[in-house]
């Protein structure tokens, strides 16, 4: 009798060599995919840092350049072009001494033509108040000659009068004196009120003549002093600063050729940061160090206008004392934004340019481990941490430009 041989199932076998595989296989992904992403680095190319409870202040510093406290600007009046130049940049001068004469005959013609417009306008309004003035005079020779007829016949009219009573003249030779001084005496009235009014409106007429006058003898004299503004003349006293006219150079009218500056006191003018225009004012105090003394200064002024991604701040020095200065020194003028504050603070370094003040790797033993953190305010020493980190923890703060991807760094 045949034995029955049982057949095996090729299947099973494969099932059986098949799942352990899959089994490594799915352990090393999930692995990969679970396990951090690490990089060895040297303790040489790193800088640690301790996290501190210490006081921060926020400031910040930069470069400011010594000016005078009150400076002119030089400005041409006519344009021209240089003719002379009477003085040299950094020279002292006094207050009206001439610095430099401009030329330009087209306006000096045009000058001239005014002048004489003028003149011979004022000469026509003194004829005209002259004829006024005749006229007037005129009238009264006649009103003379009309009171002396007027007195003729009332004189013939009184003795005429008596005559009649007498009988020793006609009546009809009375009536004839009667009516010549009817006539005389109505004639010297009507002069009279005729010479009157014109009197009147000669004087209105002079007094506007005189205004007129008046008006083109005060246009005259600016013309006459315009003209003199060919010649560039100190408006004060001071130093020439910027002062650099070429001769035969051609300036328009209001462009400047230097300015003046009066050596009474100094103060600095710096250009800052935009990022710092928000937090800049007036008032806020500040020091500079100079001559191996700490020099108090002030904020003035702000001028919030935006250029080159900087804009200018004025401050004065805040100290009374007399400082032996020059036009031209620079100083780093350390500017408080805020009081002291005791809280927790970080060295600055440059690991913030590649995380943004995100997160940082934070030491533990022979490892630094990523940890986000928040940053709050800055200064040009410490940052101040607000989230993420605690006192006496140790950091890398240097440069982060490899270690973007990496999570956990192992210390060689």
């Amino acid at each position: 009798m045949d034995t029955v041989v049982a057949r095996k199932n090729k299947k099973n076998k494969y099932l059986l060599v098949a799942l352990p595989l899959f089994l490594l296989v799915g352990y090393f992904v999930f692995s990969s995919l679970t396990k951090k992403r690490s990089l060895d680095v040297k303790k040489g190319e790193i800088t640690v840092k301790t996290v501190e409870n210490n006081y921060f202040e926020d400031f910040i510093v930069f470069q400011a350049k010594v000016e005078p406290l009150n400076s002119m600007l030089l400005n041409v009046i006519e344009g021209g072009s240089i003719q002379e130049i009477f003085i040299e940049n950094g020279d002292f001068v006094q207050k009206g001494q001439p610095l430099a004469r401009l030329y330009n005959p087209n306006s000096e013609l045009g000058y001239m033509t005014q002048e004489t417009a003028m003149i011979e306008q004022i000469n026509n309004l003194n004829k005209a108040k002259l004829d006024l003035r005749t006229q007037e005079l005129n009238l009264a020779k006649d009103l003379v000659a009309i009171e002396h007829d007027y007195l003729d016949s009332k004189s013939l009219y009184d003795l005429s009068e008596k005559l009649y009573k007498e009988e020793i003249i006609s009546k009809n030779e009375w009536e004839k004196t009667q009516e010549n001084f009817r006539f005389q005496k109505e004639r010297k009235n009507i002069i009279q009120q005729s010479i009157q009014k014109e009197k009147q409106a000669n004087q209105i007429q002079i007094s506007q003549i005189n205004q007129s006058q008046a008006i083109m003898q005060k246009s005259l004299e600016i013309l006459r002093s315009n003209k003199k503004n060919f010649l560039v003349t100190a408006p004060l006293s001071g130093r020439i600063s910027s002062f650099e006219p070429v001769l035969g150079k051609n300036y328009i009218a209001g462009e400047s050729i230097g300015k003046i500056d009066v050596m009474k006191g100094y103060k600095l003018m710096a250009d800052v940061d935009e990022f710092y225009l928000e937090k800049v004012s007036e008032g806020q105090k500040g020091e500079v160090e100079y001559k191996g003394q700490t020099v108090k200064v002030e904020v003035t002024k702000v001028i919030p206008e935006v250029k080159n991604g900087r804009f200018q701040v004025e401050l004065n020095f805040s100290e009374g004392k007399e400082l032996d200065l020059r036009q031209g020194l620079s100083f780093g003028v350390r500017l408080l934004l805020s009081e002291k504050t005791k809280t927790t603070v970080l060295s600055k370094g440059s690991f913030n340019q590649d995380t943004a003040g995100e997160w940082i790797f934070v030491v533990e033993g022979d490892k630094a481990v990523r940890r986000n953190i928040k940053l709050g305010r800055e200064n040009p020493l410490y940052y101040e941490i607000l989230e993420g980190l605690k006192e006496g923890e140790k950091v890398i703060t240097s440069s982060y430009k490899d270690y973007k991807n990496i999570e956990v760094l192992n210390l060689k």
